[in-house]
């Protein structure tokens, strides 16, 4: 083989590696902002939640102090997301656990007709369901009855105005977290940010907040700014921080 040969499978070598590790990457330039929730470990159901935002060198600042969290009542296992696959504990339907890695957020969600947020909003109403029912062609969708009939929603525990069906305020205001996109038949379904019972009262599976925050972060977030939700133990948080260029957490007191 002669040199100038070795010297082009050496550029196609670095080429295809440098293509490579960007494709790792779940978080770009164009995400200027960023919802980082940590845990002590993967099995505690209580963590804290910081802002970030880009600053015009494009490095991450922190734009609040930490405010206090509930997850998924069983802690934490590999979601689908932005982030490639993980060894380790999956995602299921129905386990209890809020889905770790990077998600995109979607449209806010609520009681009201209104609420202020650089997010899109959707008010819902007694007909919009979630479907969580494994084997159902709307697995991780949301639907209304006036297009798919009440025969679609039939056991889905996702009713969306929880004041009419379940009697409370938790998803008086939310958030979307594009968990499972691809709507995989029961890997994890309908997954929000949300209201909290209590800060000591875990979620099925969702990331819920005192309504203050909730206001805060409706009102921070920014459809146009790319918005994401990083979601981790604090340790593999650490251990992904370089590879993901995630941003350095607040000091523990």
């Amino acid at each position: 083989m002669n040199n100038k040969l070795k010297s082009l499978m050496l550029l196609m070598s670095a080429f295809l590696t440098c293509s490579v590790v960007a494709n790792t990457q779940p978080i770009s330039l164009n995400n200027q902002q960023l919802a980082v929730v940590v845990t002590d470990s993967w099995t505690d159901i209580q963590g804290e939640m910081t802002l970030f935002e880009r600053d015009e060198d494009n490095r991450w600042q922190a734009v609040s102090d930490p405010s206090a969290v509930v997850i998924g009542r069983t802690g934490l296992a590999w979601g689908i997301g932005l982030h490639q696959a993980q060894q380790g504990q999956q995602k299921v339907e129905g386990d209890g656990k809020a889905p770790a890695g990077v998600f995109a957020l979607g449209d806010a969600f609520g009681y009201l007709q209104s609420v202020k947020t650089g997010l899109d909003y959707q008010a819902m109403d007694a007909g919009d369901y979630c479907i969580d029912v494994k084997g159902s062609p709307y697995y991780n969708q949301m639907v209304n009855t006036k297009d798919v009939g009440e025969k679609a929603v039939e056991g889905s525990s996702e009713a969306m105005r929880r004041d009419i069906h379940s009697q409370d305020d938790l998803y008086k205001k939310g958030i979307i977290v594009a968990h499972n996109p691809d709507n995989i038949d029961g890997a994890g379904s309908c997954i929000f940010m949300h209201l909290w019972r209590a800060d000591d009262k875990p979620t099925a599976g969702c990331t819920a907040m005192a309504e203050t925050d909730m206001d805060a972060l409706l009102a921070w977030l920014d459809k146009d700014k790319q918005p994401l939700m990083v979601i981790l133990p604090r340790m593999e948080y650490v251990l992904k921080q370089s590879d993901w260029l995630l941003p350095s957490l607040p000091a523990q007191e």
